[in-house]
């Protein structure tokens, strides 16, 4: 006789950023395109925008995988992806590091708020954090991403549709 299925890992996929800054909202575009495609069942996909108090308590709500979309300007030309293994050893800052404001949370400062909250409410944070981000052009006032960023919003999806697919079978 064998014992119940072991259950399958929960992902949480997280758009980020302002739609009202351009390329800033290049998260929240690839979690919209995300939304319509065909994922595993214990993969959720979460517009956030700039709800960074809201990301930081629903990670702790027993998710193995977090996957954060979001423009990151890294240097390189705009448009380009990186992908960047958040839940490294010593990737984090710690919360006494990070000027807190409910207003302007960003997902470093969500990272840094985890082991803090997890304390406090006896939840764990996830085992594996990615980061997709892209190479922004644009992030002054104004609606709609540039043309680089709006071309690899497609590539963005398949990269998170690829690792969300990995982590399904973990």
């Amino acid at each position: 006789m064998t014992g119940p299925a072991a259950p399958c890992p929960r992902t949480l996929v997280a758009g980020i950023g302002n739609i009202f800054l351009g390329d800033d909202g290049f998260g929240v575009e690839a979690a919209r395109r995300l939304s319509q495609e065909d994922l595993p069942p214990d993969v959720e996909v979460a517009d956030i925008g700039v709800r960074g108090v809201h990301l930081a308590y629903q990670v702790l709500d027993g998710y193995d995988s977090l996957v954060l979309i979001d423009a990151t300007a890294r240097g390189g030309e705009p448009g380009t992806l990186y992908l960047i293994d958040a839940g490294a050893s010593g990737s984090r800052r710690t919360v006494e590091n990070v000027p807190l404001d409910g207003h302007r949370m960003t997902p470093d400062t969500v990272l840094a708020l985890l082991d803090t909250l997890g304390a406090a409410t006896g939840a764990r944070p996830p085992r594996r954090i990615l980061v997709v981000g892209c190479e922004p052009a644009d992030v002054e006032e104004g609606m709609g991403l540039s043309p680089p960023v709006t071309a690899a919003v497609p590539e963005a999806v398949r990269m998170v549709n690829e690792l969300v697919r990995q982590e399904a079978v973990v």
